[in-house]
């Protein structure tokens, strides 16, 4: 037994976690989870933990689920009272993607804590230990078991590479150790850590440290269960698994086969393989459902080792270099990741600091831009707003500080902060929140309500607005929810505990010349007909009337980059300088501020907040 303070906390010999995080998780929708988790509770008794949302799970479960992450949270604590549960949290930058004011954080950990959430797993995306202090002494606070972590990068068996060496690591868990963490976590989001390096690793944090040790790897390279293997070897406490279903390339390792490989060894789990395999069989079933989500990789590549991409932004960079229409130059911008990885100085790559990577790459390809003629060709070009970010210091301070003569180009002369930025930020005003949500939304103004909105305001907004407008789907079969009913097919949708409708769609005619449908349905044996727009038919409506910027014509200001309109910062009459923000783009996460170019007079706008747009779509025309 492990003792953290007063609580009593029993291991297994070898502990193993399910992430069920496969390639789509973070769409996995609640009515899934909620049906198999009463076997998850009965057969996954041995588990250590199981993770129940983070950064990227929190966010999507508002913006595409449209569902509740607190919700999900509270409905599978009821269903799985017995096995504990996990949260990823990304330090100071919370489960968003930019640094949040310290009140933000520690209410937001007090009140995971409150909902279910048993131990919460620290990381800085820099292993700038700074970066996490305010998160582990919440959680400390709080009674809860923290993990804090070192984000694992490079590769400690070439002897070339001393920036991170062995050593590095074992200075940084002693440091951690001091700090009061209960579990040092070994965070390895691009599936970096070779099965040799694993051994050596956790061998050399055995010798140096006494807190249990937790693994977690991606299985992009297809040496992820190897690696969990030479770990449990060496005397890993802890170490992260999917369900063979939801498992391999940039999930995680197979959980069945790691189990069924541990059986008459010393390192037995306890866990029924009978029992899991249900579960992964279930899984297996659904996983169909969310074959839209999926990537298109289908099989393991060592060229992770190259490029050091997280695995899930390996799975989804592809998606987003097409959305910027740089498809065919997908290679290119790989080749410019792991380049601009070596001009940053061979960063910590992991969320945010992968995305201004990322951000950054893509930009350089779009723009014709290399290592070599940057200092020239890009010294009045404004950057991608995460990579501006970064070098502010807003995502913390890397190791070995920031390459003088990038950080000046990008920043244009704004000079940086080496404190951590928490410290500039003023206090979230929650009350004013909880008053704004009562008032404009009619909420109750909860703290969950409020931190969700202090975490991501417009995508909280969105999910509210969806709310009203099309009702809540929460309790719908994912099938439905996903793809709809076929002329014929019948359904039975859940509206509430005890409470379903049958809903058969009989026929839906063609498209009118204004864009609608006629659509013919029965729920519960009652027949009635609507008129609904099609979708299709109002987005080649759209694209027929979009007005593209003269590229000749400087007063005419068209999008740099495919995407949605995040705010509009001007209004028609402003006089605007060149080098003003005049509105914000967003694509896949990445932001871009739109600049004037010229000075002037706004004489007209042209798209208003949410607006999708393409390239060279025209926002604003100045006079």
């Amino acid at each position: 037994m492990i003792f953290f303070g007063k609580e009593e906390v029993k291991f297994t010999e070898t502990i193993l976690r399910d992430a069920q995080q496969s390639l789509m998780a973070t769409r996995v929708r609640t009515v899934d989870m909620e049906k198999i988790a009463p076997a998850v509770a009965l057969y996954g008794q041995n588990l250590f933990s199981l993770e129940m949302w983070g950064g990227a799970t929190f966010d999507t479960s508002y913006r595409f689920l449209k569902e509740s992450p607190w919700e999900r949270l509270e409905t599978l604590r009821k269903k799985i009272p017995n096995i504990m549960f996990q949260m990823l949290l990304r330090g100071a930058n919370g489960v968003g993607y930019k640094n949040y004011p310290d009140n933000v954080i520690r209410r937001f950990v007090k009140e995971s804590a409150a909902s279910g959430i048993d131990v919460f797993r620290i990381f800085d995306s820099l292993n700038w230990i700074e970066g996490m202090e305010v998160a582990l002494d919440e959680t400390l606070n709080q009674g809860k078991i923290a993990e804090a972590c070192i984000c694992y990068t490079g590769d400690i068996l070439d002897d070339s590479r001393t920036k991170y060496n062995l050593d590095y690591y074992v200075r940084m868990a002693k440091t951690l150790e001091k700090k009061g963490t209960h579990i040092l976590g070994i965070k390895d989001m691009s599936g970096l850590l070779k099965p040799v390096a694993a051994k050596k690793l956790i061998e050399a944090l055995k010798n140096e440290i006494s807190i249990p040790i937790h693994l977690h790897t991606h299985d992009t390279s297809g040496n992820g269960v190897a690696t969990l293997m030479m770990a449990a070897a060496a005397g890993v406490d802890i170490v992260d698994a999917a369900f063979n279903s939801m498992s391999g390339l940039t999930s995680q390792p197979a959980l069945n086969s790691i189990v069924a490989a541990m059986d008459s060894t010393e390192r037995e789990t306890g866990i029924e393989a009978d029992g899991i395999q249900e579960i992964s069989d279930y899984w297996a079933a659904v996983r169909p459902v969310y074959k839209q989500f999926e990537s298109d990789m289908m099989t393991g590549s060592a060229e992770i080792y190259k490029y050091e991409m997280p695995g899930g932004q390996y799975s989804n960079l592809k998606s987003q270099v097409e959305s910027f229409g740089l498809g065919h130059k997908f290679n290119d911008v790989k080749e410019m990741y792991k380049a601009v990885n070596e001009m940053l100085g061979d960063i910590v790559k992991v969320t945010p600091s992968s995305k201004a990577v990322g951000d950054m790459a893509i930009f350089m390809v779009q723009n014709e831009l290399t290592p070599e003629n940057i200092y020239e060709k890009a010294k009045d070009i404004d950057f991608p707003d995460s990579i501006v970010s970064y070098f502010e210091g807003m995502m913390g301070q890397p190791e070995g500080g920031f390459p003088e003569e990038l950080q000046k180009l990008v920043l244009h002369g704004k000079k940086p902060i080496t404190c951590r930025p928490g410290e500039l930020l003023p206090d979230e005003d929650f009350e004013a929140i909880k008053k704004k949500l009562r008032d404009e939304f009619g909420l109750k103004g909860t703290e969950k309500e409020a931190l969700s909105y202090a975490l991501y305001p417009k995508v909280f907004e969105d999910y509210l607005k969806s709310l009203e407008k099309d009702g809540n789907f929460r309790l719908m079969g994912s099938d439905i929810f996903f793809h709809g009913l076929a002329e014929g097919e019948t359904c039975e949708i859940k509206i509430a505990e005890g409470e379903e409708l049958v809903v058969r769609l009989d026929n839906a005619r063609e498209v009118d010349e204004e864009g609608f449908i006629n659509v013919i349905f029965e729920v519960n044996g009652n027949r009635s007909a609507v008129k609904i727009k099609d979708a299709a038919a109002n987005i080649a409506a759209t694209a027929s009337q979009i007005v593209y910027a003269d590229a000749e014509d400087p007063s005419e200001i068209g999008a740099n980059i495919p995407g949605n309109i995040v705010k509009v910062l001007v209004k028609e009459g402003d006089e605007v300088d060149e080098k003003q923000p005049i509105a914000v783009i967003e694509a896949m996460k990445m932001e871009n501020a739109i600049h004037a170019g010229k000075d002037g007079r706004v004489a007209s706008i042209d798209v208003a907040q949410g607006d999708a747009v393409p390239e060279g779509g025209v926002l604003i025309t100045l006079e």
